[in-house]
């Protein structure tokens, strides 16, 4: 397998009408640059924008980039790097993961990490530490599940479900802030508390609530906007002291049904591997296990004076 097997574009466009295909040949594997990259369609390099501190001698660094593997006429695999400067990349052999290292290396990139399926990160991870000596660092680990047949818990709790409303906003900021503090999502809490709301990963998601029989909103669950065929369960919130009473799972089923019914083939969800209780829950609603996938982080020692 040659470099020049590997195109690379900054044009989301280009990139799309000729890899948007393989993208949606299996959209519960893809699902995050299936998100992604119409995210970036639509709003453009601003929203995946790089951190406030990115000054004028790092920000050519951290450029959009799309990249496909095509080998017989097809696309076999794609990467992409966002402004904030990490590769997420579809599933690659060790041969692949190496060309690919090899050919970013040799045009100067310096990628922050990279996030893939947990072989394809770790393939990666290695060959790349061995071209330019930058140590991966473990950042994030999660499973994949994909819905089954869905099966409602029962007892069920009481209640029912609602979706979100504009004058719901700050509850859902506030609920969104809270999940990232449980599960150690800096840069979300970092862009809420600069007021950046439209810049987090929460902003273009549909959420929906779970209330008690008194209109008391006591769990959350977010979901994508359908892209081919795929709809992402993100998050699932219930604040501590109301855990434990079936709500999670109550409205984890409704925003999987209105899924369904809204005509998706694929809804996925992430679940942290370090949580039984969400796994376990998952699991018992018709969620199955896909892959598992890993972030590595990049250390390339002191940084030069920009």
């Amino acid at each position: 397998m040659l470099p020049d097997d590997w195109q690379l574009t900054e044009d989301v466009d280009d990139f799309l009408f000729r890899a948007g295909d393989f993208l949606r040949s299996r959209p519960a594997l893809h699902n995050t640059p299936l998100t992604d990259i119409e995210k970036l369609r639509t709003r453009g390099a601003d929203a995946h924008s790089a951190p406030a501190r990115a000054n004028a001698c790092n920000r050519a660094a951290v450029a959009t980039v799309f990249g496909r593997l095509e080998a017989g006429g097809k696309v076999r695999a794609i990467f992409y790097r966002t402004p904030r400067g990490y590769l997420s990349l579809t599933p690659l052999s060790a041969e692949q993961a190496g060309t690919l290292t090899a050919h970013l290396a040799g045009l100067g990139h310096s990628p922050s990490g990279v996030i893939a399926d947990h072989d394809t990160a770790t393939a990666f991870a290695e060959t790349w530490q061995r071209h330019t000596g930058a140590a991966p660092v473990p950042f994030w680990r999660t499973h994949l599940y994909r819905l089954g047949t869905l099966t409602p818990p029962q007892p069920r709790p009481e209640g029912r479900s609602r979706v979100a409303g504009e004058k719901d906003h700050e509850q859902v900021v506030r609920w969104c802030r809270e999940f990232c503090i449980d599960v150690g999502e800096n840069v979300s809490i970092e862009a809420i508390d600069a007021g950046s709301w439209a810049d987090t990963r929460f902003a273009d998601k549909h959420s929906t609530f779970w209330e008690t029989p008194d209109g008391t909103p006591v769990s959350m669950a977010g979901s994508t906007s359908m892209i081919g065929g795929m709809v992402r369960v993100d998050p699932v919130y219930t604040p501590a002291h109301l855990r434990g009473r079936g709500y999670a799972g109550a409205v984890t089923v409704e925003v999987s049904r209105a899924a369904l019914a809204a005509g998706a083939t694929d809804v996925v969800l992430f679940a942290d591997p370090a949580n039984p209780t969400s796994n376990a829950l998952y699991q018992r609603i018709g969620y199955v296990h896909v892959a598992d996938f890993t972030g590595y982080r990049f250390s390339y020692g002191a940084p030069e004076a920009g």
